[in-house]
């Protein structure tokens, strides 16, 4: 275990800001709360603290740690926008253990945490070619033909380039949801009346499954499993919210349309 000096602060502030530096790291890429408090927990026992406590929901994390002198040190970190990258969780939960069985010092362990914050995101052209393929499949899964898939592959490119675009303007994520959802939906329709795909209804199921929250209600639901009902409930909402904002975006247009 690290010795934790009572006199030197500033290595104790150190130590909690990097447990919370990958709790906030897992909380923004798609982890369940009990996993944030979990590692943070741990880190911060490795690190020479008996007394740890964390309190972790879908939008913070504040950690209080007590100091042999009988002071604490409190942090608490805002996460203002989540994204689900579950290779990123694992990545950090490995680096975690290697930390917690002494593999590591404090500096590589932030210096490490750091580099997985900095990683190059996915190539644009990788993520059009999944949101194409994904449309495709799913589209000839629920019963569509061969048309119905190439234009459920065209306007997947639609979706792709309204959320990229939707993301880089920072709107809010439910408003987000629906007017990506309402473009989509329109260039559907285009595409049928151009000849280019035959059952809208087809189509459009490609493209909702890749922005239905399906991994955020399982995230939450898990929460409530775990006992962490407050998170759970929060992200039961946001799911909730997100999946009518899909319904409203898709629905709107179908009837403007008068399909």
């Amino acid at each position: 275990m690290y010795a934790i000096n009572a006199q030197n602060n500033a290595r104790s502030t150190e130590c909690l800001t990097c447990a919370l530096d990958a709790g906030e790291l897992l909380l923004t890429y798609g982890a369940e709360v009990s996993r944030v408090e979990d590692t943070i927990q741990r880190l911060e026992h490795v690190c020479g603290f008996d007394l740890v406590d964390v309190f972790t929901i879908t939008s913070s994390i504040v950690a209080t740690v007590r100091l042999p002198d009988g002071g604490s040190i409190t942090q608490s970190r805002r996460i203002k926008a989540r994204v689900t990258n579950l290779g990123r969780v694992a990545k950090i939960n490995a680096l975690s253990r290697r930390f917690c069985a002494g593999a590591l010092t404090l500096a590589e362990f932030r210096t490490a945490v750091q580099a997985i914050r900095d990683e190059r995101p996915t190539p644009a052209w990788q993520e059009l070619l999944l949101y194409m393929v994904i449309s495709f499949s799913l589209s000839i899964f629920f019963g569509g033909n061969l048309a119905d898939g190439i234009a459920a592959s065209l306007s997947g490119m639609v979706l792709f380039a309204m959320i990229r675009m939707s993301t880089t303007l920072q709107m809010n994520s439910l408003l987000q949801t629906a007017i990506c959802s309402a473009v989509t939906a329109l260039a559907v329709l285009l595409l049928v009346r151009a000849g280019i795909g035959v059952h809208p209804d087809k189509i459009m199921i490609g493209n909702i499954m890749l922005v239905i929250p399906g991994i955020q209600l399982t995230t939450s639901l898990r929460d409530m499993i775990n006992g962490d009902t407050i998170s759970g409930l929060l992200n039961l909402s946001e799911a909730v919210l997100k999946a009518i904002s899909v319904a409203l975006g898709f629905a709107l247009v179908l009837l403007a349309g008068g399909v």
